[in-house]
C-alpha cells in the first residue's frame, strides 16, 4: 500500500505540469479526482497520436486518478467543488491567476471551509506581477529563464532542451512542496498555500551555475556536448558512426580515459596533464581523443572503456532504451485502458522497500467517474477519516 493512501487530492491542472505532479501523489497511493471542463483537457486532442480518442500525452500524465466533468461557470458546479474540497486533503490547481478567486474557489474561500486544506497554486510567472496574465508554455519559460541562453553551441545559437524540462522540473517541485506542506499540517494541524511558478522553478534548476554568474558576472558559454570547465568532456564519433559521452572530470579519470584510448603519453604530457592545461589546449586535446574514438567501433570501445573504469556512455536510440531488459523490467509497465487498449507508461523510478508505488488505475475517460462520484460528493472519497 503507498504512503499516502490516506491522502484526497482534488485535481484541477491540465496540460503537463500539474497532471504530473497529481500523477506522482496518485502514484504513492493518494486518491486523486481529475476534474475537467465539459471539453476535457487540451492535452486530450494534443499531438498528432492518439489512441481509444485520447491523445496519448493526456496518457502519459494521468494515470492513477478518477475523471470528473464539472462546469465551473455554472453555480451548480462551483458547489460541487466546494463540497469535494470540503474532504480533501490537497488541491492543485493551474489556472489563470485570480480565475479561481473570481470564481469563489480561491485559497481563502475553500480553506474557510476546510482549514487542513493544502491549496497548490502552480503558475507560468507567478500569481503578482507584470507578467502574471501572460500564457506560458515550457519553451517559452526555457527561454525566459535563462535556460537557453546556455543551450547549444556557438553556431547554433539558443536551444531549448529536447524534453519539455521546465514543464517537468516544476512538477516535481510542486510534488515535494505538496508533500513538505503535509508533514507540516501533522504538527499544525492545519492547510497552508503552497505556491510555485514554472519561471521560478526553471530558474532554481540553473544551480550550480548561479553562484558562478554571481562570483564572476559572465553567462556560461553555449558549448553544446562539452563543458566549459572540463576537458574532455564531448561526445566522439566511433568508426561504425555511432556517438559515445565522455567526461574526465579530474586528473585522475583524464588519466584513465587517455590510457584507454592508448594515448598513455597524453596523460603526462605537460600541454594535457593538469585541468588548466587541459582547458588551455582543448582543441588540440579534443582532435587526438576524436581521432583516437574513430578506430574502433562502439561495441569495441564499450567493452574497453568498461574494463578501464572511464566515465562514458553509448549515446543510445530509443530502440535501444526501451529493448534494454533492465529498462523494460525496471521502467515499463502495461496498463489496460478500456478505449485504448494495452497502454505502456513509465513507472515511477522511486522504489520504497515498506510503501511501493502502484499503478492501479488507467488514466480516465473523459467524465468517466463523474456520476459515481457527484452521487454524494461528501462521501466520494475512497478513504474518510483519519
Amino acid at each position: 500500500m503507498g504512503a499516502l493512501h490516506k491522502l484526497r487530492v482534488l485535481d484541477f491542472t491540465q496540460m503537463m505540469t500539474g497532471p504530473m505532479a497529481t500523477m506522482m501523489l496518485g502514484d504513492f497511493g493518494a486518491d486523486v479526482i481529475k476534474v475537467e471542463a465539459p471539453e476535457g483537457d487540451p492535452f486530450r486532442s494534443s499531438g498528432e497520436v492518439t489512441l481509444g480518442g485520447d491523445g496519448v500525452f493526456f496518457l502519459s500524465m494521468n494515470r492513477n486518478k478518477r475523471g470528473v466533468v464539472l462546469d465551473l461557470k455554472t453555480e451548480q458546479g462551483r458547489e460541487m467543488v466546494k463540497a469535494l474540497a470540503a474532504e480533501a486533503d490537497v488541491l492543485v490547481e493551474n489556472f489563470r491567476p485570480g480565475l479561481a478567486e473570481k470564481l469563489g474557489l480561491g485559497c481563502e474561500e475553500l480553506q474557510a471551509l476546510n482549514p487542513r486544506l493544502i491549496y497548490c497554486s502552480i503558475t507560468g510567472f507567478g500569481r503578482n506581477g507584470a507578467d502574471r496574465d501572460r500564457p506560458a508554455l515550457d519553451q517559452v519559460v526555457q527561454a525566459e529563464s535563462g535556460l537557453m541562453q546556455i543551450t547549444g553551441t556557438a553556431q547554433s545559437g539558443p536551444l531549448k532542451t529536447g524534453f519539455p524540462f521546465s514543464d517537468l522540473v516544476t512538477a516535481l517541485l510542486a510534488t515535494a512542496g505538496i508533500l513538505n506542506a503535509v508533514i507540516a499540517r501533522y504538527e499544525t494541524g492545519v492547510g497552508q498555500r503552497v505556491d510555485l511558478s514554472m519561471l521560478d522553478a526553471s530558474i532554481f534548476s540553473i544551480a550550480p551555475r548561479d553562484v558562478y554568474f554571481a562570483a564572476t558576472g559572465k553567462t556560461p558559454p553555449r558549448t553544446g556536448n562539452e563543458h566549459w570547465d572540463i576537458v574532455p568532456n564531448n561526445t566522439y564519433a566511433t568508426s561504425d558512426g555511432r556517438e559515445v559521452m565522455v567526461i574526465s572530470i579530474n586528473d585522475k579519470f583524464w588519466v584513465i580515459l587517455a590510457r584507454a584510448l592508448g594515448l598513455a603519453d597524453m596523460a603526462t604530457d605537460p600541454l594535457f596533464a593538469t585541468k588548466s592545461a587541459r582547458l588551455k589546449n582543448r582543441q588540440l586535446l579534443d582532435e587526438r581523443v576524436a581521432a583516437a574514438f574513430r578506430g574502433r567501433t562502439l561495441a569495441e570501445w564499450e567493452t574497453v572503456l568498461r574494463a578501464a573504469g572511464a566515465i562514458y556512455g553509448a549515446v543510445r536510440t530509443w530502440d535501444e532504451v526501451f529493448s534494454d531488459p533492465r529498462v523494460i523490467g525496471d521502467m515499463v509497465h502495461s496498463i489496460e485502458h478500456a478505449a485504448a487498449g494495452q497502454l505502456s507508461v513509465l513507472k515511477n523510478p522511486l522504489r520504497f522497500s515498506a510503501t511501493p508505488n502502484e499503478i492501479s488505475l488507467p488514466p480516465p475517460r473523459l467524465g468517466e467517474h463523474t456520476d459515481s462520484v457527484l452521487a454524494d460528493p461528501s462521501a466520494a472519497w475512497r478513504v474518510r477519516g483519519r
